[in-house]
């Protein structure tokens, strides 16, 4: 394959760092329920699957901010995704592939089910399945990119969870170096990542509507 995995994060590190773009969590509920709206989940999410480069940053937004309101979403803590994570770590590609292509049809905007499947096709040489789900990937980190500029807790990044936080600070390049600090909100939780006078703050989000 001609572009190994783990260039990935490098790649969208750089990317995506342009306007930003704070979301509007009761509009994004409203407008994903409403068969009318452009913005209408099943709309988008037929979009995502299909052509995913032809959804604008605004559509991102809605689908990435949107999975807080879908009902069946995958966790890090159901059965069959530590199956998933089980054959991530045997590196059993073939298992990878056909429990994270069930996973991602239940929920096709998690993230780590993307990477786990990204991983996998990049050891079975797929280049059409890896460039497809790359794309859905950018499209998703991009929402995150543009949620805020993490320089300060009003412009915090925004993160569905915490997994997808690690997945932001391998994007930012934030390792073991950088020390964390967290403060409780009403609506999530705050992290502060310190490294001598450099700070980024990334909120987790717990939308209790």
């Amino acid at each position: 394959m001609k572009y190994h995995f783990f260039l990935l994060l490098l790649f969208v590190s750089v990317l995506g760092f342009g306007q930003k773009l704070k979301p509007d969590f009761k509009s994004i509920e409203k407008n994903l329920t409403n068969k009318q709206s452009p913005y209408n989940y099943d709309k988008l999410i037929f979009k995502y699957k299909a052509y995913p480069k032809s959804l604008d940053s605004l559509e991102a937004q809605y689908l990435y901010y949107g999975r807080n309101f879908q009902e069946n979403k995958v966790s890090t803590m159901d059965d069959d995704f530590k199956k998933l994570a089980e054959f991530f770590k045997e590196r059993n590609a073939d298992e990878c592939v056909k429990l994270g292509t069930a996973l991602y049809q239940k929920d096709p905007t998690n993230l780590d089910v993307l990477l786990i499947l990204l991983r996998a096709y990049d050891s079975k040489q797929d280049a059409s399945n890896f460039s497809h789900h790359v794309s859905q990937f950018r499209l998703l980190t991009d929402a995150i990119k543009k949620s805020g500029d993490g320089k300060t807790e009003k412009t915090a990044y925004l993160v569905n969870s915490v997994g997808d936080e690690y997945i932001l600070l391998n994007i930012l390049q934030i390792g073991e170096d950088f020390t964390r600090g967290s403060k409780p909100l009403k609506d999530g939780m705050l992290d502060i990542w310190e490294k001598d006078n450099s700070k980024v703050y990334i909120k987790v989000l717990y939308l209790d509507y």
